[in-house]
């Protein structure tokens, strides 16, 4: 999520897993899909409505990919791609443009526990119009994943080359998929806040299962203290409090606890675009150049991406190719 109200310029959970093995680090990705050994499911707090939602996470078949149900609602599947995204102004939202009740909002930190944890086939069930928000970062979807374990399936991983340049802007915000100097998705992020406690803070990684969990998963959503007046008036941010997000006033936190890394705002945004990223429909092989993006442009560029044939490719993933040792 981004911070909460806020586009460049523009614009608590208790968790109850089911009980499964923890499962060790992936050491190196296959070339083939994989799905969860077992469902899980667990209980939390939407964001906005504030509401108690039931999350539930299925295995599914090889070649089913990512795709979300609502399931409180007789209603079409949603899946995770980036012709479903209807909404990005507080977070991304899946949603059925032939029915506007049958949507998902928050969608981000879930897909990019599933990429991080390199999860290509899973039936997500959610019983309200959100994803619970736990502590406002990804990691309690790891451990869901983790416990629920990790299988390999009959069926070849296919990744999406990126083959040249592609670039969306707004204003001075700007999000750019180039192809890749690396095996991976690499990631390169800088933001631009007023608020001392933010200020400029930039970031670079390769996406690995090793670098999702060291230093991608933990990192929370953020708000301004300004801003939560004027989503409370919109009725949102019902369920939002210091247990899920950190909140700036200037130069000051205002969680207890303070920061759980000093760049915690970028690493966020850098998670954020993991998610986003991951409604291409299959794990990208880009250099992600980003300045101030947020939701839209990490939406936009997919869709400026896949409307030139000529700019990507899709292709199996090899045993060369994988989210790297951890």
């Amino acid at each position: 999520m981004d911070s909460l109200l806020m586009e460049p310029k523009n614009r608590s959970a208790t968790l109850e897993p089911v009980s499964g093995p923890a499962q060790p680090s992936v050491k190196h990705l296959p070339a083939v899909q994989h799905t969860l050994h077992h469902a899980i499911s667990c209980v939390g707090t939407g964001l906005h409505t504030g509401a108690r939602i039931t999350l539930t996470l299925q295995p599914a078949p090889a070649g089913h990919g990512v795709v979300f149900k609502r399931s409180d609602l007789n209603a079409a599947l949603l899946p995770a791609r980036f012709d479903y995204v209807v909404d990005t102004r507080l977070s991304t939202v899946l949603g059925d443009a032939t029915n506007p009740a049958n949507r998902i909002a928050t969608i981000e930190h879930l897909m990019a526990a599933l990429n991080g944890c390199g999860i290509d086939n899973v039936l997500v069930l959610v019983d309200g119009p959100e994803i619970p928000v736990f502590d406002g970062s990804a990691a309690d979807f790891v451990f869901l994943m983790d416990c629920a374990g990790r299988v390999a399936q009959e069926a070849v991983r296919h990744r999406i080359d990126v083959l040249r340049p592609v670039r969306v802007e707004q204003g001075d915000a700007f999000v750019e998929l180039s192809p890749a100097p690396v095996q991976n998705l690499h990631l390169d992020l800088s933001i631009d806040f007023p608020a001392e406690a933010i200020g400029k803070q930039t970031f670079s990684t390769e996406l690995t299962p090793a670098t999702f969990r060291q230093d991608l998963a933990r990192n929370r959503t953020f708000t301004l203290r300004q801003e939560i007046e004027a989503l409370h008036k919109a009725g949102l941010a019902r369920g939002g409090s210091l247990d899920n997000a950190i909140v700036v006033d200037g130069s000051e936190i205002l969680n207890p606890s303070g920061l759980r890394c000093p760049d915690e705002f970028i690493r966020h945004k850098v998670m954020d675009a993991v998610g986003d990223l991951y409604l291409a429909g299959a794990p990208l092989r880009a250099r992600f150049t980003g300045h101030r993006s947020g939701h839209c442009l990490n939406n936009k560029v997919l869709r400026a991406l896949f409307a030139d044939p000529a700019a990507w490719r899709y292709v199996p993933a090899h045993a060369s190719f994988s989210l790297a040792a951890a």
